[in-house]
């Protein structure tokens, strides 16, 4: 008998070598993240694989299943481990290696599986780890699904089944090369700066893009997982300070920057400037909606009011969802809705059929990039920014705030804003307009300005953006509005970043 997982274990002690350990934290809304080992071990592991084959034996799915790693020094390890669990629950298991996370969904489709498991820990810093999920393709684990596989790894409610195969797949990273590269060559010879954070899209991301006809200006391109600039995510201001100064100095079309695990797209223009991934989106919803007549678009609740407000999306008929934050909620409703693609403010992007299979792919992302500028005849990035209706945006701002605690405190927030809604009092000195609820609160102002107040799905913090289409100054009024009422709760730490 497999015994049944603990939290209370402490590495470095006898005990942590004989029981699974498995921190309930680790099991989030869409995905799995813990520090490696404080927070699991190598048999909780053990337990999260013979827990994943008792949840598709709930579900009537077949025991197939794409295992791929990340670019951690660990990553392999917890891999090895997650797979002695799946093999163990019968699973046939095919594993892809090293990977990024959009191969390891490209690999369900590729290699006709039904799940997935792969272990990244994506833009975290290092001792995180984690493992995205899914059961039925392009999708990945939604709450229920998470919550589901929680309580059975938790209450030990598993056994080792026995029939489990080995597949070791080698070829899968010149696969799915190939089906990115088997397209035309774009007509303009663009010169691309490929930032990489040293993560796993080193392997693999300058080279695609070379393949399609682009001049690559490779940066932090080489794989090493002590990550010596700055952790490979392209939402972080570093990382996207550093594009830009490579593009300037190479006189580049673009800048296009990758997360750890290769599902996200960062963009810089050619001037320099820092383009927040919602604002991309936006540009690509125009490219998009001038091809496909009424096309609908989902974005984010953390996104622009762009996409409902501008005029070009309008005068083409386009129709844009406000949705949850988190790729499996974007992922999941962009399918549902059988929109043309989703997009999120952290830059994962989702394109389905005929431009894409649905799932987040940060390459896929990055040569819609590329199509759009090529399409765009004598225009560069920056023209096609400086076309969009000027909005004053902030960057995603997340204070610490702990996993245990997030939640109870962005509850109070939103029935505080809630309140003063009812009452017809005032935010940052106007009356508030609207009241998106559907993830955290997204408070609206009477002149379009709107904050936004939400617990992180992956990490133990709070998320802040803000943004005004009429002033920096209403900007900043509205955050510091929402900075006020978060000092209230001795529970909210120092902030990542501020304006």
């Amino acid at each position: 008998m497999f015994p049944k997982p603990r939290a209370d274990l402490v590495p470095n002690t006898a005990d942590f070598e004989r029981f699974p350990l498995v921190k309930p934290t680790g099991f989030r809304e869409y995905d799995a993240r813990w520090l490696f080992p404080q927070e699991i071990n190598l048999m909780g592991l053990n337990a999260v694989g013979l827990g994943m084959a008792a949840l598709f034996d709930e579900r009537g799915v077949k025991k197939r299943i794409v295992v791929g790693h990340d670019y951690r020094w660990y990553s392999a390890s917890v891999k090895q481990a997650l797979m002695t669990g799946l093999l163990a629950g019968g699973f046939e298991v095919h594993d892809i290696g090293l990977a990024l996370s959009p191969m390891a969904y490209f690999a369900q489709f590729e290699l006709d599986v039904e799940g997935v498991a792969m272990v990244t820990a994506s833009h975290n810093d290092n001792g995180w780890t984690g493992i995205k999920m899914g059961l039925s393709r392009p999708l990945t684990f939604g709450p229920d699904e998470m919550s589901r596989l929680k309580e059975i790894v938790l209450a030990g409610a598993f056994k080792p089944q026995g029939g489990g195969k080995y597949i070791f797949v080698p070829d899968l990273a010149e696969r799915y090369t190939k089906a990115m590269t088997n397209r035309p060559k774009l007509k303009r010879r663009l010169k691309v700066v490929a930032a990489c954070g040293n993560g796993t899209a080193s392997a693999f991301a300058p080279q695609i893009l070379e393949a399609v006809g682009c001049e690559v200006v490779p940066l932090d391109a080489t794989l090493d997982h002590s990550f010596p600039r700055y952790n490979p995510n392209p939402e972080d201001m570093k990382m996207l300070h550093a594009i830009a100064e490579a593009v300037v100095k190479h006189k580049a079309d673009v800048g296009l920057g990758f997360d750890g695990d290769g599902d996200r797209c960062g963009v810089v223009d050619n001037e320099g400037h820092e383009i927040f991934a919602d604002t991309v989106g936006v540009m690509l919803a125009r490219d998009i909606a001038a091809l496909h007549k009424n096309a609908v678009f989902v974005a984010d609740v953390k996104s622009t009011g762009l996409f409902m407000t501008d005029p070009v999306l309008q005068s083409l008929g386009a129709k844009a969802l406000y949705w949850k934050t988190g790729h499996s909620y974007m992922k999941r409703y962009t399918f549902e809705q059988k929109a043309l693609a989703g997009f999120e403010k952290s830059g994962h992007f989702f394109f389905q059929p005929p431009l894409g299979r649905g799932y987040d792919d940060g390459i896929v992302a990055a040569l819609a990039v590329c199509d759009m500028l090529d399409r765009a005849e004598g225009k560069t990035i920056a023209d096609l920014r400086r076309a969009l209706p000027k909005t004053y945006q902030s960057p995603t701002m997340s204070p610490h705030c702990d996993d245990e605690k997030k939640y109870g405190i962005v509850e109070k927030v939103v029935a505080d804003y809630e309140g003063i809604a009812k009452n017809g009092g005032t935010v940052a000195g106007q009356k508030i307009r609207d009241l998106v609820t559907v993830n955290g609160v997204r408070v609206t102002l009477e002149d379009g300005t709107w904050g936004l107040v939400r617990a992180s799905s992956n990490k133990p913090e709070l998320v802040i953006v803000v943004e005004s289409p009429v002033s920096e100054e209403n900007k900043i009024a509205m955050f510091r509005d929402i900075e006020a009422r978060l000092a209230k709760f001795p529970e909210v730490g120092e902030y990542n970043q501020k304006i």
